[in-house]
């Protein structure tokens, strides 16, 4: 198996065991024995648990944050793009549940990339908060708290990686669309 795709089973095998039992009570010697290699071979490929944590949660607050600069920046209504905000949020919970476990509950674990990850992170709230605000603006969101649509809205799409692997029957489109309706629906103008 060459160099990367290992990396990569390293980072799946380790995501999945931060979801089971927290970064703090993972070793590397667990991801070496769950990846049936020696603990001294999972140094070939990577450095630190602190490196696999890295790995796994900065690479999904920059496709957040990325996704998200390209939807607020489009020329659609305030709802519109909050609709694609879920859709993102669905697509990468259903592709990496366990990575989206570690960026909610490990994230204080960063250490030199604490800083960075917040930023991402406060970058993508403050556009989300303002294509809330812009649309209550526009007449298209009810007049209510902004903080508490945002808190609500995001409560629910943070918390998908609980949900989405007990239902998996449900077609992501199908989510997508039942979310919209009671998320963004439901704090529409109408």
């Amino acid at each position: 198996m060459k160099k990367e795709g290992r990396k990569d089973e390293i980072l799946k095998v380790a995501a999945r065991l931060f979801k089971k039992k927290g970064y703090a009570a993972v070793t590397m010697r667990d991801i070496a024995k769950a990846l049936d290699i020696k603990a001294a071979s999972l140094y070939n490929h990577i450095s630190s648990k602190q490196e696999i944590l890295k790995m796994i949660i900065i690479s999904i607050a920059e496709e957040f944050t990325e996704e998200m600069n390209v939807i607020y920046t489009n020329d659609v209504s305030s709802i519109e793009k909050l609709k694609k905000i879920v859709a993102l949020h669905v697509n990468i919970a259903y592709k990496n549940s366990y990575g989206m476990a570690s960026l909610n509950n490990d994230w204080m674990h960063l250490e030199e990339q604490l800083e960075y990850y917040l930023e991402l992170r406060n970058s993508y709230e403050d556009n989300f908060r303002s294509i809330i605000k812009e649309g209550i603006n526009a007449n298209e969101i009810i007049h209510g708290n902004t903080e508490i649509m945002l808190f609500s809205i995001l409560s629910t799409l943070r918390s998908l990686y609980l949900w989405i692997p007990k239902k998996e029957e449900l077609k992501s489109e199908e989510l997508v669309n039942n979310l919209n309706q009671v998320l963004i629906d439901g704090i529409r103008n109408h």
